[in-house]
């Protein structure tokens, strides 16, 4: 046995040299996957840029041979990687990220199984939230694809704003790692994971919330952490019990959650007023901004949230759904929303620029 003083540097040097060679081998697979994904860029530029400047389409018979003749060439002297699906799929990665300099950093941080998902969301604003939100919360690609199939770009309170607004916010968001609300929160939250008993109580959802916890904060987002249950609140001779608290990372904000069975109600603004007032007295910790509520609620009405004016306030309210509607359903009724939401905003608008002249 060695003596306890060469003990201790030989289990101090052996920390310190294990840790210096988890970090070599973490910046080799960075580096490959970074060459990889690029090799799969400059396929798909070369593949696009020659058929392109024979004025043929990729889905033109000369663009349909070229990929057919090339990908058995390539599969047979550099592997399954090269085959046509993935030749393919090199073409669609670079006209959907067309620029260098933007793929290029991307491609260190993602992998390329992140990027045969990416490259198909159509719409470029959807497409440039998901890269992001990916970075930010790590998401593997398995959640990725959770994310993109619960909607969770058409979930968002950002989705309702003009795109110029919404680049703005992932830029800040890119740059700073600075989330704002209309990113941190959804309407509706998928729950369908949770297990609850029928008919359920308050107290069955909490405690279902709980049991499910991680699931849970991945639905909300990463940067959730969980604080208490049943958070007691004692304001005069009155004693007040907020259903869950948490606090969110990168808003550093205490989170209030209440959850409704039934539909919204006016008052439940007073009553998240009161538990964010007293949050802020007896919580908030210096160099923390002030504490933000969630309504959890079955249904609500989007003129009382209007005249109610939360939309303006710190206080977020949205529906949940425990059992998922058809796809198609779902999708409907987040595309109208997000509909409604421009045009109001635009009328606004409209109306503000009005008055300025006037």
């Amino acid at each position: 046995m060695l003596p306890i003083d060469i003990d201790d540097d030989v289990q101090a040097l052996f920390k310190e040299i294990s840790q210096l060679i988890e970090n070599a081998r973490q910046q080799v697979v960075s580096v490959a996957n970074s060459t990889l994904t690029m090799t799969y860029w400059y396929t798909g530029k070369a593949i696009h840029t020659r058929i392109l400047h024979k004025q043929e389409g990729l889905q033109s018979s000369y663009g349909e041979k070229i990929v057919y003749a090339l990908g058995r060439q390539l599969q047979a002297h550099h592997g399954k990687s090269f085959s046509r699906a993935n030749i393919y799929h090199c073409i669609r990665f670079y006209q959907a990220y067309p620029n260098e300099e933007i793929v290029y950093p991307l491609g260190r941080q993602l992998f390329w199984t992140h990027f045969r998902h990416l490259i198909y969301i159509e719409n470029e604003t959807e497409r440039a939230f998901y890269t992001q939100l990916c970075i930010h919360e790590n998401w593997a690609t398995r959640v990725l694809k959770q994310k993109m199939d619960g909607m969770l770009f058409q979930r968002t309170a950002l989705a309702k704003k003009p795109d110029e607004l919404i680049y703005r916010e992932l830029k800040q968001l890119g740059d700073t790692g600075k989330m704002s609300t209309e990113l941190a929160f959804r309407d509706p939250y998928l729950l369908n994971f949770l297990e609850l008993p029928d008919p359920y109580s308050e107290s069955d959802f909490e405690n279902s919330i709980l049991t499910e916890l991680s699931q849970f904060l991945q639905e909300f987002g990463s940067d959730f952490c969980f604080v208490a249950r049943q958070k007691r609140m004692s304001i005069g001779r009155k004693d007040y019990v907020l259903d869950l608290l948490f606090f969110h990372r990168g808003l550093r904000r205490l989170i209030a959650l209440e959850l409704k069975l039934n539909s919204f109600k006016p008052e439940h603004k007073g009553q998240m007023e009161l538990y964010l007032k007293w949050l802020a007295k007896y919580e908030q910790r210096p160099g923390e901004e002030p504490p933000l509520g969630i309504i959890l609620c079955s249904h609500k009405e989007q003129e009382e949230i209007e005249l109610l004016e939360l939309d303006k306030s710190d206080i977020h309210v949205a529906e949940y759904l425990v059992q998922l509607p058809p796809k198609d359903l779902l999708e409907n009724k987040l595309h109208q929303a997000i509909e409604r939401a421009k045009a109001r905003l635009a009328l606004n608008q409209l109306n503000a620029e009005e008055e300025n002249h006037g």
